[in-house]
């Protein structure tokens, strides 16, 4: 069940960064204290929102159980759409499928 997932886009680069480090941080951690992601059907609108143009970007999906930190779905106002935010850093076993977008 694809429920089981939810989904984060960053880099190729910050990406390979994390596997060289153990786990993944995303930039907005540090300044808002959580990793933006999304469902599935989410993936599409956040790209054109916030991607459009740019390369070199990969779509983890992550199996939600297994993430370590806690994993909160939060009303993004601005859109007014709920999404999930994960609150820590992400453990790499909880990636189980990188693919280039």
């Amino acid at each position: 069940m694809d429920s089981d997932y939810i989904y984060h886009v960053t880099t190729k680069k910050q990406w390979e960064e994390a596997v060289e480090k153990g786990q993944y941080e995303a930039d907005t951690l540090a300044v808002e204290g959580f990793m933006h992601c999304s469902t599935e059907g989410q993936v599409e609108g956040v790209l054109e929102r916030y991607y459009v143009g740019q390369t070199g970007l990969v779509k983890l999906k992550i199996q939600k159980e297994k993430v370590e930190r806690p994993l909160i779905f939060e009303l993004a106002g601005s859109i007014n759409e709920v999404f999930p935010h994960i609150h820590g850093a992400l453990n790499l076993d909880a990636v189980v499928e990188v693919t280039n977008i």
